[in-house]
Order: C-alpha cells, then structure tokens, then sequence
C-alpha cells in the first residue's frame, strides 16, 4: 500500500506541490520532457535545485513569454499609501498570462493536452473548484467566471504536472497536515485583499487551516483546490515507515523554510489503517440497534458490532462498534448520530495486520463452490462460501461439514 503525506506548514502553491511530487518520482527528465511536449507556445518547464534556511529541494521555474510570474503581497507601509517598487517581482502581461480566459477555454486547452484522460478529469476538477469560490466570493454564475492569476499558463502548466505526478505515482491514499494560510494582504487583479484571498478561504471551507505571524500569501487558490481535491484527510501525520521524501520550494523567502514537504511510504499490501467508532447505547431497543448495524454496513463499514456493556447505576446497555476505512470515517460518525440515541462518537485510529483475500470457484464433486483464499507472511487460509457450500449439501444430500470438508481438500490441491 503506497501512502502518501503532504506538510503544508508554510501553506501551498502549485509550483511547491509540484516540486515535492517530482522529488519522489524517479524519472525527473521524462516527466519534463512530457511537460514541455503539452502544446503551450513560448512555455517552458524546469526543475531546478533551490534552499531555503539550509534546506535542499527543488522549484519548478515555468517560464511563460520570457517571463515568471511571482505574487505580490503588500507591505504595511503600502497600506497607509507608501507603496514601495520590487524589482525581482514579475508580474506578465495579459498577453503572456492569458488573463480573463473562461472555463470553457481551459477546458478546451486541457483537453488537447497529450496526457490521460484521468489527469485532464483531474485538472478540470481542479479549476471546477476554483470556479466555484469565484462564484460564490464575486456573486455571480460559474459560467460567468473569468479566470485571473489561475488562468494564466504557468498555472496551467502547475495544475496539469500536479495532477499528472499524482497520476503516475498512484498514491492508495493521500493525507495532508492543516494548512498555514499566512497573514496580511496581496495584491491581486481586484486590487488589494486580506490573506487568505477571498477565493482561497471559500475553497478551504471545511479545512483546517490556520494562520501565525509569517506575512505573505502562503496558500494561493491553485494550492487549496489541489489539496481539497486529492487529499481525503487533514491531520497530524500516521504513523507510517517513509521510505521517501520530497521538498518543493516557493519562490518568495521568509524567516520560516519555504516549502511543502512530501513523505512517501510504501508499505506491505498486509498492513493498513481503518478508523473504530463507538458510542455507548442505554436506551435503544434491540431492533432499532440492528437497524442501525444494518445501515452501518449498507454505507461501507468493514464491520459492525454490539458489546454488552454497565453504565451509570449499573444500568444494562450496550457498546455499538464500527469499524472502517479512514475515508469513511466521517460519513459513518454522521450515520451513527443519526440512527442511534447517542450523543458523541468515539474515535481511534488503528493500524492492523492483514490476509490479503481473493475468490476463486473451484469444481467438486458436489457442484462448483466459491472460495475464499487469504494469504500474507507465509499463511494461507481457506474458507469456501456458505451460501455455496449449504446449496451444495441440500443438492447432494450431504451433511453440511462433509460438503465444506471436501472443498477445502480440493481447494488445497488446485490452488497454490
């Protein structure tokens, strides 16, 4: 199982992510080939090594037009009408960055794109988002939107590598730490705007996010919709056996080291993590219990179960237990608040040893029978279906135990 964890303790930007993807992937050169192949006229795409506070890592450079474009944020001293010039900061034509292009637009230049179909679903997706918290910041309709700083090509160019390095490493799960959105104002083309820029906290709604005493912008819109759309948890980092480590650099310096941190952990396919929940029940009958357990299941549980348990006063009760995949941990808390009487959920995290399992039909002399093979260190088990083994005993008029007896034996001769 291949995990994989993003630190965004000094926020996010397409550029980093990026960078810290392509540290962990082993073909750097054929992964920039593939991205100066993408159609996009005067575009180039480099990685180059960068350090920041005696860190080593890597920047993407996306050079658009002879140009690169850097964020602006605004000074205090700009704030009260001293507004000081920087040189080092670039900021492209409207000819270079394709400012005001619509989704439709996008659409159509991504979709010429020679990538996979999944990276341009991807990619699309992305700016679905960013779409969408325009929408909702500047209160008009999505297909009114015209995009501004994202639109431009080297955001194009970071949306489409980011999505495409998510692609070709295949993550089975990506988590993310709480993001470090910064403080103070940046200007932007609406002018000047508190940090989170509107746009990024509408897209963050539902993150945890948090800001500090570093000013700048540190999570732009392009790095929020990619977090929201590929990372399925927001937390404090698992325990996992990294056996990888990326580091992406910003542009911009500040006091802290500017980057995203990518952790990569591949794992064998007999070790994972799922989520236990459980709640305290004193005062459900049985049956609304198993209807609960039941709906528990239909919603993906890997298990449900009941413990009998005291409560207060030695009251009788019982301990409802739900067992899941981290992914759908909150969905099944949501189910359990709302089919039971209970009025908190339990959580804990869990990492667990596993067979891994697979069926199989094999012929006996009693008919065909599913079986279910589970093997890992050097264990293998076999346990034919029910359901097959009891329709198999009533057809031949042999006892239960005598039609399973038989099938293992035969399981064990055909199947390695």
């Amino acid at each position: 199982m291949k995990k994989l964890y993003l630190e965004c303790s000094m926020g996010a930007a397409g550029d980093m992510l990026t960078a810290a993807l392509l540290e962990l992937y082993p073909d750097r050169e054929g992964f920039l080939k593939q991205m100066n192949s993408l159609g996009l006229e005067g575009v180039s795409v480099k990685c180059v090594p960068s350090q920041k506070c005696g860190i080593s890592g890597s920047h993407i450079d996306v050079v658009a037009g002879g140009e690169e474009e850097v964020s602006e944020d605004v000074s205090p001293n700009e704030l009260h009408g001293h507004r000081h010039e920087h040189g080092h900061e670039h900021i492209k034509s409207p000819s270079s960055c394709h400012h005001h292009v619509t989704y439709e637009t996008l659409k159509d230049l991504i979709g010429d794109m020679p990538v996979p179909e999944p990276v341009k679903e991807d990619a699309l997706a992305v700016y679905s988002l960013i779409g969408e918290a325009e929408s909702q910041v500047h209160g008009v309709p999505v297909e009114q939107i015209h995009f501004h700083e994202v639109g431009s090509l080297d955001a194009v160019v970071d949306v489409v590598g980011c999505c495409l390095l998510f692609h070709l490493l295949a993550p089975d799960s990506v988590t993310a730490s709480p993001i470090h959105v910064g403080s103070g104002f940046v200007r932007c083309a609406h002018g000047i705007l508190p940090v989170p820029a509107p746009a990024t906290a509408a897209i963050l709604q539902g993150i945890p996010i948090y800001g500090g005493n570093i000013r700048g912008e540190l999570c732009t819109p392009t790095g929020a919709a990619l977090l929201k759309h590929f990372v399925s948890h927001f937390g404090a980092m698992a325990p996992m056996a990294v056996s990888k480590i990326g580091c992406g650099m910003g542009a911009k310096d500040f006091e802290a080291a500017n980057c995203v941190r990518a952790f990569l952990a591949e794992n064998e396919e007999n070790h994972d993590e799922i989520a236990e929940l459980c709640c305290n029940l004193d005062d459900m009958t049985p049956e609304a219990v198993g209807c609960a357990t039941e709906l528990l299941l239909a919603a993906g549980a890997l298990d449900v179960f009941s413990t009998p348990i005291f409560m207060k006063k030695n009251r009788p009760s019982t301990m409802l237990t739900c067992l899941c995949r981290p992914d759908d941990k909150e969905k099944l808390i949501r189910l359990m608040l709302l089919h039971t009487t209970t009025l908190g959920v339990r959580e804990t995290g869990c990492a667990r040893t596993i067979l891994t399992s697979s069926f199989r039909t094999v012929e006996t002399d009693c008919g065909p029978i599913r079986i279910k093979t589970s093997s890992g260190g050097g264990i293998t088990k076999y346990k034919p279906e029910y359901a097959d083994v009891r329709g198999a005993a009533e057809k031949s008029g042999l006892p239960y135990d005598e039609v399973y007896k038989r099938t293992v034996a035969k399981a064990e001769e055909i199947i390695p």
